[in-house]
Order: structure tokens, then C-alpha cells, then sequence
């Protein structure tokens, strides 16, 4: 310990003791000591040494151990139920969501139509107004029938009912 402290002292000073001057120790000896003193004191206390290890266990075969194959058996049969379990749920999860926007679309439909509806009802009033039909039958210069000019197809009375029949009129040409 004392030469570890004389060493560093050599170090830190710069100065060799009166007891190194004297010695009959050889010069290669005393540089190496001194190096190894310089040599601690950059790394600290501990000198760093690392080891490498080959270790060869190709040889090594495990063995069985029932019990805790039977342990993992249960534990994978679990997890594998667990899993199925919450498979099924995510599946029903996103079968709800996807019935959801099938029913939502439908009622967007069905809006449509009902719209769609009312404006052909309206449509169809407008075209059936009898005043309308009047004065297009005048612009085409239809007249009201006189007596006797209506005659019925299947020569029953006037108070029978009557075939409903399609003769276009011909549109005048101006």
C-alpha cells in the first residue's frame, strides 16, 4: 500500500522519493510499476476485466415433464377459448354496427320514396283538375256533347255503365 501511495504521489507531483533514488532496482522494473500506478489511477479502484465464457450445451436434452405439459394443455385450451370467446363478441360487435348503417340507409330510402310519393300524388292532381282538362278540351276544340251524340258500345240504356274507351283526339294544326 505504501508503494501504491508513493507511486501515486510520483504522479501527482511529479517528484520521485529520496527512497526510489537510491534503490539498486533496475530502470525496466520501475517504469512498469509506474505504469501500472498510472494505469489505476485512470480507471479507477477496479481494474475493468472482462472474461469470455464458451459454454457448449448441444448436449443438454430436457426433460419431459407431464405435469407440466398437462399445465400448458389447460393453459392453451383456456386462452384458445378465451380468444374464441372474444372473437365472437367483436364479430357480433361489428355485425350490429353494419345492420345499423343497413337500417339507416333503408330509412333514408324509404324517405325518398315517400317524398318521391307526394310529389307524383301532387303531380297527378295537378293533371287531373277537371277545370285543367276543360280548357285543354276547348284549346283542341273539343265541345261539351250534345243529346244523343254519346252512344254506348253495348246498347244498353243511358243509366248503364260505360266501357271506358282511348281515342286520342288529333291536335290541330296551325
Amino acid at each position: 500500500m505504501a508503494t501504491m501511495t508513493t507511486t501515486m504521489d510520483v504522479m501527482t507531483t511529479g517528484r520521485v522519493p529520496r527512497a526510489w533514488r537510491g534503490r539498486n532496482e533496475p530502470i525496466a522494473e520501475r517504469n512498469r510499476s509506474l505504469f501500472d500506478a498510472q494505469r489505476r489511477a485512470r480507471r479507477g479502484p477496479t481494474p475493468e476485466v472482462f472474461f469470455t465464457k464458451h459454454i457448449d450445451n448441444s448436449r443438454i436434452v430436457k426433460a419431459d415433464d407431464p405435469a407440466r405439459r398437462r399445465e400448458m394443455r389447460t393453459f392453451t385450451m383456456v386462452m384458445g377459448l378465451l380468444f374464441l370467446m372474444v372473437m365472437v363478441y367483436v364479430w357480433q360487435h361489428f355485425t350490429a354496427i353494419e345492420i345499423g348503417y343497413h337500417v339507416e340507409s333503408q330509412k333514408s330510402q324509404v324517405e325518398q320514396l315517400r317524398e318521391e310519393n307526394r310529389q307524383l300524388r301532387l303531380t297527378e292532381a295537378q293533371l287531373t283538375d277537371p277545370g285543367r282538362i276543360d280548357r285543354i278540351a276547348r284549346q283542341l276544340g273539343l265541345n261539351s256533347p250534345e243529346p244523343g251524340q254519346v252512344v254506348r258500345s253495348n246498347g244498353a240504356g243511358p243509366s248503364a255503365p260505360v266501357l271506358a274507351q282511348a281515342n286520342v283526339p288529333s291536335m290541330p294544326v296551325y
